[in-house]
């Protein structure tokens, strides 16, 4: 997929369709832009993407079976997190570390400020 391409879908996914916007929350229009852009840069095929996507689709029941992460922006981004360790271009320790820098400034962020990620490293 071209960057053109990728932009072109980052593009019709986000616009408002008419039951509404087809993003939710903000994260859901970034991991999809994210799995998007590395497609385009040749990090994965669109069709790695498809299947990596589809078993994670398959294996939610059993992994969520209170319904809590049945949305299907988590499965793509359980997907991508997945996929992307694969692939050797993150790997599950930074991920999982920068997952706790995250939902540590959200709770040290008072309620209706901008929650800000302080300087974090990663390493591969």
């Amino acid at each position: 997929m071209s960057a053109d391409k990728a932009r072109s879908e980052l593009s019709l996914h986000a616009a408002p369709g008419p039951n509404g916007p087809v993003f939710n929350e903000p994260w859901e229009a970034r991991a999809f832009a994210l799995a998007v852009q590395l497609a385009a840069a040749g990090q994965f095929s669109w069709a790695e993407w498809s299947d990596a996507l589809a078993a994670e689709i398959r294996m939610a029941p059993w992994r969520t079976p209170d319904g809590a992460e049945d949305s299907y922006y988590a499965h793509w981004l359980a997907a991508l997190e997945r996929l992307c360790e694969k692939k050797e271009i993150a790997n599950r320790d930074a991920l999982a570390d920068l997952k706790d820098s995250w939902r540590q400034a959200y709770l040290d962020t008072p309620h209706g400020q901008p929650v800000n990620l302080p300087a974090h490293r990663t390493e591969k």
